[in-house]
């Protein structure tokens, strides 16, 4: 009963996870308010580099704290923004730096990723009354609208050089589902339903290119935004540009198509009907792929175009990723398969992927589930996995910080 979704000891076992979380990621602020990596423990690992969307996401994750009552939330708040608007911004060119090193020097070139997750953070800051938020907001709009959204593709441009004077001409899905994540939150927090309208133009673009590649998304793209499906063959577990599938953006794309379409047509089945049905197509592709897919639990990280694993390692984003669509899809669709799927993925994470002894979950596991530090070394932050908690008992229709706020 413990992890089957609607009994009291499922939530109650949600609770505990939340705060156990919560209590972990306290000691990220640095002294300039930017983020720090976190060792397995929680501690600082202070030989890494500040990475920006690190900082946002704790942000948003304390927020979130800040709903459900959590002691200190606003403090971590405030640090996590005085970063945001002193050491990471670019003071120069504008935007935000990718990541800052212990001279304070910024990373060389401006990410979508990182500038999404600003929207994300400083709408989720607002939301929580912090002063100076919806300023910060307004101007992660507007460094967004100039440089990375383009009205006449109904997508998002990647990778600026420092400046702002050079496009480089790869373009992203991972990317695009970030800047929906972000517009779907401003919706939210703003009422401007631009943002919603423009989210839909990329899941409208998602959804075709699933759908004519067997429901596997390409994951990169050229200018002219056709995909490349051989981006990376070489270095197959890239950090953000794996080669092949991934099937944890599957699942996450899943769950913000049906928070999309349940928005945007509200008690309207024969509008979102058919966004609901190309969700569960690719959840339940990602899932047939990656789920258990070579003899040991987990989700692999990547497949490639016949759904074969590639990259075996289990990250502990994907899992959460799963136990939320496999949640969501059950709350709006009823199927019990659904259910299962939440019940098996929450088993999985108490038995492999939570860390009894420090807390937070394994950011990494092999193909045998022990513990790999390849591409995650530590635990960086706790964004996937609090949501995780929280979005199984929230309105699918709703950003998470907006739902929980309006549960509490």
């Amino acid at each position: 009963m413990k992890y089957t979704i609607d009994t009291q000891e499922n939530k109650d076992y949600m609770k505990e996870l939340t705060q156990e979380l919560l209590r972990f990621a306290v000691r990220f602020p640095s002294p300039g308010g930017s983020a720090y990596y976190l060792h397995d423990d929680g501690s600082p690992w202070m030989e890494k580099t500040l990475d920006n969307y690190e900082t946002c996401r704790m942000v948003h994750s304390y927020c979130i704290g800040s709903f459900l009552g959590f002691p200190g939330s606003r403090e971590l708040i405030r640090a996590g923004l005085k970063g945001l608007n002193g050491e990471m911004r670019d003071q120069v060119h504008g935007g935000w730096y990718t990541s800052i090193d212990a001279n304070g020097v910024g990373e060389e070139g401006k990410l979508c990723y990182a500038h999404a997750f600003v929207i994300l953070a400083a709408s989720s800051a607002a939301l929580a009354g912090i002063e100076g938020a919806r300023e910060l907001l307004n101007e992660a709009i507007e460094v967004f609208d100039r440089y990375y959204w383009n009205e006449e593709e109904g997508l998002s441009r990647d990778t600026w050089n420092s400046d702002f004077t050079v496009l480089d001409s790869y373009r992203g899905i991972n990317s695009n589902m970030h800047t929906v994540e972000a517009f779907l939150a401003a919706a939210d927090v703003t009422g401007e339903d631009r943002f919603r309208v423009r989210a839909g133009r990329i899941i409208d673009h998602v959804v075709m290119w699933a759908e004519d590649n067997n429901w596997r998304l390409p994951e990169h793209y050229t200018s002219d935004w056709a995909p490349d499906l051989e981006c990376n063959k070489d270095r197959p577990d890239d950090r953000f540009k794996p080669y092949g599938a991934t099937p944890g953006h599957g699942i996450e794309w899943a769950r913000l198509i049906t928070q999309w379409a349940l928005s945007t047509f509200p008690g309207q089945q024969e509008k979102y009907g058919k966004y609901v049905d190309a969700a569960e197509n690719l959840f339940m592709r990602a899932v047939r792929d990656g789920w258990n897919a070579d003899g040991a639990r987990g989700i692999v990280y990547t497949t490639d175009w016949n759904g074969m694993p590639v990259v075996h390692d289990r990250m502990q984003w994907t899992l959460a990723e799963g136990i939320n669509t496999a949640a969501v899809l059950y709350r709006v669709t009823g199927k019990e398969e659904y259910a299962r799927l939440y019940h098996d993925f929450l088993q999985y994470l108490e038995e492999e992927v939570r860390d009894h002894q420090y807390g937070n979950w394994f950011h990494q596991l092999d193909q045998n589930n022990r513990k790999l530090e390849t591409v995650w070394p530590g635990k960086p932050d706790i964004y996937h996995a609090l949501q995780s908690t929280l979005i199984p008992y929230c309105d699918p229709a709703v950003s998470v910080a907006v739902a929980v706020r309006n549960k509490n």
